[in-house]
């Protein structure tokens, strides 16, 4: 279980990054709509796993590698707006398909 710290930090992550990806996805989203659902950090404050949802036309696995591509660039803006943190953890981006998963199991209910 996460500390409260933990969670805070994560929280501020979350907003943050919710933020730049609304300012800036027409650099990385292809088309498509790119929201941060889960950011889940280390007991050590070092490594943050971000998992976007991607709704859109345009391929997930494009869009994601686009975004992994921008990762070092998005986590220094994130380091600015972020001052208050020493050391801002490294990002690692991955698909959130629980939303997928979730329409799938709801068609093989309805059958």
């Amino acid at each position: 279980m996460a500390s409260i710290r933990q969670q805070k930090i994560e929280s501020a992550i979350q907003i943050e990054l919710s933020n730049y990806f609304l300012k800036n996805s027409a650099e990385f989203s292809h088309g498509s709509m790119v929201t941060i659902t889960i950011v889940r950090i280390t007991p050590d404050l070092s490594l943050a796993k971000c998992y976007v949802s991607i709704f859109g036309k345009a391929d997930k696995s494009v869009v994601l590698e686009s975004i992994k591509s921008r990762r070092s660039k998005i986590r220094g803006e994130i380091g600015k707006r972020l001052k208050n943190m020493r050391k801002i953890p490294e990002l690692h981006f991955f698909v959130d398909d629980s939303l997928d998963y979730a329409e799938k199991i709801e068609k093989l209910l309805k059958k």
